[in-house]
């Protein structure tokens, strides 16, 4: 009796079927057909950091996170729940998942990106004295706060050269009001040999026009620490329309 002949064993080092590059573009073009992804990434690869419109950063980013669907209307979605770029990389993963389609990987892609922004902003904060680096401060600040719509008081505090040793917020308030403890931050300097400090806040209206009471409690903490020799250098207030240095218009 004849027995069937054995098969060849498998090879321990296989030849690939098909090189990985043209599997890849197969793929991407059944999920792609048009070829839309692959020219956003061309433009985005090849372009200036205006190649793509704030929309289509949302949908790249929803475009790794979803890869098989349409995202362009879940990013356009985005924009016009939270009203700009900004505002939809600053928002919290849970009103982000509460958009339609926007699940638990979408809104950890587009997180990680504000993240990102606000870390690389602080880091260049931290490198240079804070005076004479006044435009990268801004930038930090306005990532952080200008689209929130609740207001943030933070303090920045610094030593004797002006280089940032705590960024601290020292509350997070409604709609309009936030509450700012004068002894509080006073004591917070003198715990950590702060030599000075500078007051930030934002107005979720937008105007980042300062209201009487900004002025006088700024001018409260000026009084209690020039008493301690602790220097209050500003009061910068953030809105989505700009910012306002109490000092620049001469109001402390």
């Amino acid at each position: 009796m004849c027995s069937a002949p054995m098969a060849d064993p498998p090879s321990l080092f296989p030849e690939p079927s098909r090189d990985k590059a043209e599997k890849d573009r197969v793929r991407e073009a059944g999920l792609d057909p048009s070829g839309h992804r692959a020219r956003l990434r061309k433009r985005l690869l090849e372009g200036g950091d205006d190649a793509l419109a704030d929309h289509e950063l949302i949908e790249y980013l929803l475009m790794i996170a979803i890869p098989r669907q349409d995202v362009k209307p879940h990013a356009r979605m985005l924009i016009q729940r939270f009203g700009s770029l900004a505002g939809v990389l600053n928002a919290d993963a849970q009103t982000l998942m509460g958009v339609p389609g926007i699940k638990d990987a979408a809104a950890a892609a587009l997180k990680i990106v504000g993240i990102s922004a606000r870390r690389l902003a602080r880091q260049t904060v931290r490198e240079e004295p804070v005076l004479s680096s006044w435009q990268a401060l801004l930038d930090y600040l306005h990532i952080d706060m200008a689209h929130l719509n609740h207001e943030r008081v933070r303090v920045l505090y610094l030593n004797t050269q002006n280089r940032l040793i705590l960024d601290q917020i020292v509350s997070d308030g409604t709609l309009d009001e936030s509450a700012i403890y004068t002894r509080e931050i006073i004591a917070k300097a003198m715990a950590i040999g702060a030599a000075a400090l500078i007051l930030v806040h934002n107005h979720p209206s937008g105007s980042p026009e300062p209201s009487r009471a900004d002025i006088q409690i700024t001018q409260k903490i000026m009084e209690a620490g020039r008493l301690l020799g602790i220097t209050v250098h500003d009061h910068v207030i953030i809105g989505r329309q700009g910012h306002v240095s109490l000092k620049a218009k001469g109001l402390i």
